[in-house]
């Protein structure tokens, strides 16, 4: 039996914070099979200096995001091996 989980990244260009273009923010969803879903949240900035190059920022931020979202996941998966055996669990990457 398999299953499907989808992770869907959005990315945006925060100009309305930084107008120079120097912010890059990345939103991740994962979604199971059984419909649960978490979220990871990632940021990169440019330092002002350096070239404008839209992937560099757009592969940091999503990095960020998806690292942000395994951890999520990985306590997520603590708090229900925690409430099955009843103690406090934690896992580590």
């Amino acid at each position: 039996m398999s299953h499907t989980w989808d992770v869907t990244i959005q990315l945006f260009d925060a100009d309305d914070i930084e107008p120079d273009g120097t912010v890059t923010t990345a939103h991740a969803v994962l979604t199971t099979s059984s419909g649960t879903s978490l979220e990871g949240h990632g940021r990169a900035r440019r330092n002002p200096h350096d070239p404008s190059v839209r992937e560099i920022g757009e592969e940091l931020a999503t990095a960020r995001a998806l690292r942000d979202l395994a951890d999520r996941l990985l306590q997520a998966t603590s708090d229900d091996i925690a409430e099955i055996e009843g103690h406090k669990v934690h896992l580590s990457a």
